[in-house]
Formats: C-alpha cells, structure tokens, sequence
C-alpha cells in the first residue's frame, strides 16, 4: 500500500523557474481533459475558500496501486515545490471513504490505505476537479483537440514567479503547523488524512497577537509607538515603558522571575526564559555546543567514495510537473481574489468585548425615591466574629465564675459582650442561639431608624499649609561669612561680652585669664588675670560708664577696663569713689569688698563675696543694677546688686527651682528668671509674679529678651529654641528644631531683626525675626545662615553668642579657645 506524506506550507512564497514550453501532447491532453469536464467548479465546493493559514500544512497523496515517479524532496534540499501523482485508481473510493480508512488505520504518521475494489469505479466530476489539475496538468499520456485553442490557454495560465499556487512541501516527520479536516471545504480534507486534536491550536479564546512586520530591520520602529502589525492590520503598540529606577528596584526585589526575564524584540514584551532555554545559554557561555547530544569528536562517515567515478549515481532528469505550477490551485486563488472584490468575502471582523458586568442602575428614574439620595451612605456592615464567638474558643475567652456572675450583675449597654462564651465539643452539639431573632430585629431597627450623614472633607492643598516665607536675599542684612579669628586663650573660651560702643571685646576663659580685644583689628589690648575659671562676664550697657562684671568663683569682680576715652574711665572711678559707707551698717547677703592697691592696678575696683559659686552676672539696661545667680540649689540663687549705692538683696523668700538663667526686662520693671522648665516673670514694683511661661523642652541652657520686650527666646539641651509671644500666650508660639545638639547660648541683636543660637555641634544658626507693631499679626520667623568655623572640642562646640550693638556682626566664643567674627 502506498505512504501518505504530509506537507507544510511556509508563509512566504516560493520562487519559481521559468515555465517551459509544453509539448503538443500535454496540449492536447490538457484541452481534452476540460473537455471531459476534469476542470469544471465542482457543486459541491463553497463559494468562497477559506485561506490557508501562513505555515499550515496540507497532506498531498500519491496514487493507489503504482510507485511515486519521484520521491518527495525536503524544503531544504530543492529550490521546487513537489507534488505527486494520482491515477484513476483512486477512483476506486470516495472522499468520505478514504477518510473513513485513514481513521481505521494505522495512528501513526504514516498512514496506509486499502487497495480499490475496482479499478471501474470513478469520482465525481467536482471529486476529480479537486486532483486533476495538480496531477495530470504535465501528462503525456492524452492527445486530442485542437492545438491552437490549448496555446491560448496556455497563455492565460501563465503565473507570475513567487504565485502561492505551488507551496513548498514538508515531510510529515517535521514539526509545522497542518490544517484540519475543517479548514477548507469538505473536500478538501480528503488530502489531510493525519487526524489531531482539533483544539490542539484552537485560538479563539486568546488573542492573536503575532507579529507579521516581516524580517526586517527593528530599528525601522523605533520612532513609531507600535511594533509591527497583527494578521488583521492593525497595529501591535509597544508596551508602556514608564518604569523609572525605583519601579524597576522594586520589581527586581519582589519579582523572583526578574533574573530570567528579558524583552521580546518582535513584540516588546517581557517574556521570562524557560529551564531549558536557560541550560541553552549555559552551554553557550561555557563554550559548548548547544546541543547535549552532539559529539564533536564522533569519526567522520565518509558518505560518498573519494574514487571519482565516470558515471554520475543519479542522472535522471527532473519531472515537467516540479516546475509547472497548479491549474487547481490558480482556480481556487481565482476564485478567491473574485470573491474579495465582488464582496462576497469580508475581512475578518474584530471580536466585541461584551462586559461581564453591567450597571443595575443604569436605567433607574433619576425622580425615583433612590434617585433623590445623591449622598447615600452605605449602611455599616456587622462586624465579623472573633474568638470569643467560635463554639471551642480559647481557655482565655472562657469566663471564669467571677466573671460570670460580674457580667450578669452589669447592665446590658455596659456589657462588653452580649452573650457568655461556651465551649462544646463539636459543632454538631452547638445548640440554637436564643438572641438570633432579637439580634436580626436590632440590626433592622439599625438600617431603618439610625441617621447616617456623609461628612464632606475639607479639601486643601497641601503647598497651602507650607507658609510662603521670603527669600534671605531679600532679609539682608545678616552675618554670612567669617572675618576674624581672636586667639590667645589655652582653654576653652566660656563668655564674652561687647561693649556698648562696638569697639571692643570683652572674653573670660577656662585659662584664667580675662582678655580685652579691639574688635576692628582683633588685637588684644590688655589680659587680666584672675586665677581662676571665668564663669560669665558682662559689660555695663550704659555708654557713659566703663565698667565690666566678671563672675569667678564665689566673688564678682567688677573691673575698670580703662579703654576708649579717659575722660569716661575717670568718670567711671569717680562714681565707684563717691559712695559713702552709712552709719549703720546693714544686713547684706553678699559682702562689699574695695580693691587694693595692686589689684587696682590690674583694673579691679570692687569684690562682691557672694559664699557660694556664682555661675551668671547680668545687667540692668540703664547700668546701675545687675543680678547674679549662684549654684545653691534649695536655697538663695538669685540676687540684684546696685553699684552706686553698694547694696544686695534676696528678692524671692523662697527658691521658685533650680535656677539656669535671669534677664532684666529692657524696658518695663521686669524680672525674668528661668529655671529648668519654665520662665517666670516678675513684676519688681508690685512684688509679684506676672505670667510663668512653659517651654515644653526638657532643660533649659539659656534665655534672651528681644529689645521690644515682649518676645522671649529660649534654648535648651535637647536641641531645641522656643519662642515666646508675651501678648499671644504663655506656650511657646514656635519651636526650632534646628541644631543636631545641644543649645548653650542664645542672643537677639538690639537694632535688625536678628536673633542666633550657638549649639554644641560647632555651628551658629542666624535666624530672622520680625516683630511687627500690629498685635494681629505674628512674629515672622526665617531661618538665614548656618555659620560654621569652631572645631568641637571635649563634646561642647559654641559656648556663647553675641550680636554687635550696631552691625549686623555677631562673636561666637568656642571650646577651641578661639573667637570668632561672622559679619
């Protein structure tokens, strides 16, 4: 019995030789055979072929009862499509017959026919229609008619090289793609004898998006949004592209595939590489071959003898039908290309998507009752039950008897469960619940009475809650840069002070010393001596006196400096001299001591013996009161001093704290102390306290007044610097969070809105505040200038800040041991 042999048409069209000339027989045998009707439209046939898909496969048979005159060639090895033979045999059968055999048969790929019953049996006329031309059309064996009317349908008959009537064949045992038995007309699977699956590359479901640009250059599409275009047409868009680097981070941590993955070049799409395509790339990167099972170092098989022979093995010339393409086929692409502009056939109509989903109220009456309810709220769902309601809840929900019978004495609404948890042993033993109807009851009493309101949110910006603060360009004048470096001392640099002149300076150092420096030239005009820790300093703010407080130790020095005018340094010993010791003497808590001969000489004019360490000393704006306090806690702190007349006095009767820092009020009869967290005010004339202000900061460091004197200004050790609004509130009306460290020094400047802190991580911050004279409106507050410039030394960096009274200057004292000028 003859092999059935299956081929596989590829996409692209073959290319074919020039047709030769067919002899007068084939002539006469192709005229005789229209004559007989072998190529008449068959009835049964559709008017409209299907196409064949790109690379489907159709199954071509050769004749029952006689050889093939060739055997059928591989694609690879022949430029020429082939095709076999069929005799009248065949006849023997009809089409639903041999379909029927080939089901019988054999499943393999090689299938085998039974041999006709009869050799007298023939096929219909559309049956034959369907073989005669592709195997009779380069015949022989027939010769009749008129050769003249054969010439000329020769010539109509002629195709163009490249025409898809001639398919490139494929052998069965190659993959390819095969139509089914419903793919073309009924007929036509009679030459598809394999029998698949027919839903084995049944693609309705899934969208054909197959990319058929062709084999050209993908960089043609680059300046395009799509790729290519699909079976239909229509065009195949690249993928959106708009990951940025964070997106793609994520995905290649969350997606464990993303190693694998890469990007389809036809289409775009991520496509992740399977385990064998993975073992493929392996062996390549390690040099080997691709394919596990070559042998490169296999011995050669010498296939054909190295003795050159005369005669050739094969030297049989080729068969006119490989060359002449198929009359059958030209009809039915005929017929086709007749049917499309006719417009019997019509495109492939694109699939609706129809929505799964629709919207029940679509069509509702927008006057129904739910159509008035434009803010329906959803009524809330009950909540889900927990541990305490399963019927084998954990030892822990169950109640104990004293909960039992405390849950049953409360009443209902305090009860924090309505029922009482119970253990059974399966679910099968749970019984009824008793409040099933009453709890359904309540939940419709719930859906039916309880209002529900929709809240609308307030929508805002959020760049509308940011405030718009002004530029710093546009708040000049401020210090911005380092002019001048004071050094002299060996220690670290505690205090400083500057003269109400802005001429000179004023620092006391852990060294022992008390340095005197012109402030222009940072030249130091004179070095005192003191013997021990300067612990603060301040110059007198009246102009018109020349006096300095130094605090060292138990004792207040209060030192003539004798710079600048001598008429103002004479003055200022004139006033220390002309006090006048009273007749009687009276009660003091410090003791007035006159300096002698050789400390006069040093500058020292009076010793205040304060008994116990004396860590601040501030003065009165007018220049005859100061204040010191000391390090006695429990017990006296804080004590005014007036110079003129000599006299000290306690003026709390007992200690509101521990005390840091005290200020006077520049301008009404104030006093500011301020303890570890809080700053009291208070009133010197009435002898009362005014208003305690809370700083929210866990210890305060230091304190300063705003020359207006109604704005206070705080910094502590946690890093942070309140401002207070004396009119606004006793609560801090902004904090700063500025500083990494600690805050040890704060100062406001007495002409430009400008206030700084000094923090132990070496930097002075500048900060603009204005206060305006209208009560409604708020202080402005701006961050200016990071100052930088002192080394921190022992884990303390700026130790105390002051704005020169006229510039926009400010000195910074460090524990470096220098002084700094940012102007």
């Amino acid at each position: 019995m003859p092999a059935v042999f299956t081929f596989s048409f590829p996409s692209s069209s073959p290319t074919f030789p020039l047709r030769e000339k067919r002899g007068k027989a084939g002539k006469k045998q192709g005229k005789s055979r229209k004559k007989a009707g072998f190529y008449r439209e068959s009835p049964h046939e559709p008017p409209g072929p299907q196409q064949r898909r790109p690379g489907q496969a159709a199954a071509v048979r050769p004749q029952p009862g006689r050889a093939p005159t060739s055997p059928p060639r591989m694609a690879g090895n022949s430029s020429r499509p082939h095709s076999q033979e069929s005799s009248p045999h065949s006849r023997g059968l009809t089409g639903l017959q041999q379909i029927k055999a080939s089901v019988s048969g054999s499943s393999t790929s090689v299938q085998s026919l039974p041999s006709p019953a009869g050799g007298s049996e023939e096929l219909s006329e559309s049956e034959e229609s369907v073989y005669s031309g592709l195997e009779d059309s380069g015949s022989d064996s027939e010769s009749s008619g008129n050769e003249e009317e054969v010439e000329e349908e020769d010539e109509e008959e002629e195709e163009a090289p490249g025409s898809p009537s001639a398919p490139q064949p494929q052998i069965q045992g190659i993959p390819g793609k095969r139509k089914t038995l419903e793919d073309d007309s009924p007929l036509e699977g009679e030459r598809d004898l394999v029998l698949r699956d027919e839903y084995e590359e049944d693609s309705s479901d899934e969208e054909d998006i197959r990319n058929t640009v062709g084999n050209i250059p993908m960089e043609w599409y680059q300046e395009f949004p799509h790729v290519g275009y699909d079976l239909d047409g229509r065009r195949i868009y690249k993928p959106l592209r708009s990951k940025d680097e964070l997106d793609l981070f994520l995905e290649k941590m969350e997606n464990p595939e993303y190693w694998r993955t890469v990007q389809e070049r036809l289409t775009g799409a991520e496509v992740p590489l399977s385990d064998e395509q993975l073992e493929l790339i392996q062996r390549l990167q390690r040099g080997q071959f691709g394919d596990v099972n070559f042998d490169p170092y296999e011995p050669a098989v010498d296939f054909f003898s190295h003795e050159v022979r005369i005669h050739p093995v094969t030297n049989r010339p080729a068969d006119k039908r490989s060359f002449i393409p198929s009359l059958v086929e030209k009809e039915k692409v005929s017929k086709l290309v007749h049917a499309i502009k006719m417009g019997w056939i019509q495109p492939r109509k694109p699939k609706e998507n129809i929505p799964t989903f629709y919207d029940l109220w679509a069509r509702e009456d927008p006057d129904s009752i739910l159509g008035r309810h434009k803010m329906h709220v959803p009524a809330p769902k009950i909540p889900l039950p927990g541990h305490a309601e399963s019927y084998n809840p954990p030892p822990e929900f169950l109640l104990s008897p004293e909960e039992k019978l405390a849950w049953e004495q409360q009443e209902p609404a305090e009860r924090r469960l309505n029922f009482i948890p119970q253990k059974f042993r399966s679910l099968r033993a749970v019984p009824a619940y008793s409040r099933f109807i009453h709890e359904r009851f309540e939940r419709c009493l719930d859906l039916y009475l309880c209002p529900r309101q929709r809240k609308m949110r307030v929508n805002v910006d959020p760049e509308d809650l940011i405030p718009k603060l002004p530029r710093p360009r546009d708040l000049q004048p401020f210090p911005t840069t380092q002019a001048l470096i004071y050094c002299g001392h060996s220690s670290l640099v505690r205090t400083l002070s500057v003269s109400p002149t802005g001429q000179w300076l004023v620092s006391g150092s852990d060294d022992g010393t008390l340095r005197f420096w012109e402030v222009s030239s940072a030249r130091c005009l004179r070095t005192l001596p003191v013997g021990s820790v300067v612990k603060s300093v301040a110059w007198n703010p009246n102009p018109s006196i020349s006096l300095v407080a130094v605090a060292v130790d138990e004792q207040v020095l209060l030192v003539n400096p004798g710079l600048g005018d001598r008429l103002l340094v004479a003055a200022t010993d004139q006033l220390l001299d002309s006090w006048e010791a009273p007749e009687e003497e009276r009660i003091q808590p410090v003791r007035w001591i006159p300096a002698g001969p050789e400390e006069r000489g040093k500058g020292i004019r009076l010793l205040v013996q304060h008994g116990k360490p004396v860590t601040q000393v501030t003065w009165h704006a007018k220049g005859d009161y100061w204040a010191s306090v000391l390090r006695n806690p429990g017990s006296r702190q804080v004590l005014i001093h007036q110079s003129s007349r000599r006299w000290s006095q306690d003026p709390f009767r007992k200690s509101p704290g521990m005390i840091q820092c005290v200020r006077f009020h520049p301008l009404r009869p104030y006093f500011l102390v301020a303890s570890q967290r809080s700053v009291r005010v208070y009133n010197l004339l009435r002898q009362e306290l005014t208003k305690k202000l809370q700083s929210n900061c866990q210890w305060i460091s230091s304190m300063a007044v705003h020359p207006g004197g109604d704005n206070v200004i705080c910094g502590s050790y946690d890093s942070k610097l309140a401002w207070f609004d004396l009119d606004l509130s006793t609560r801090p009306y902004r904090v700063l969070r500025h500083h990494r460290r600690a805050l040890r020094s704060v100062a406001f400047h007495r002409r430009y809105p400008l206030f700084a802190s000094g923090s132990d991580d070496g930097t002075v911050i500048v900060c603009h505040g204005m206060v305006y004279n209208d009560l409604l409106q708020n202080a402005l507050l701006v961050p200016l200038k990071v100052l930088k410039g002192h080394a921190p030394t022992l884990d303390l960096g700026v130790l105390d800040v002051a704005f020169h009274p006229q510039q926009p200057w400010l000195f910074s004292a460090g524990a470096d041991g220098t002084v700094r000028l940012y102007t």
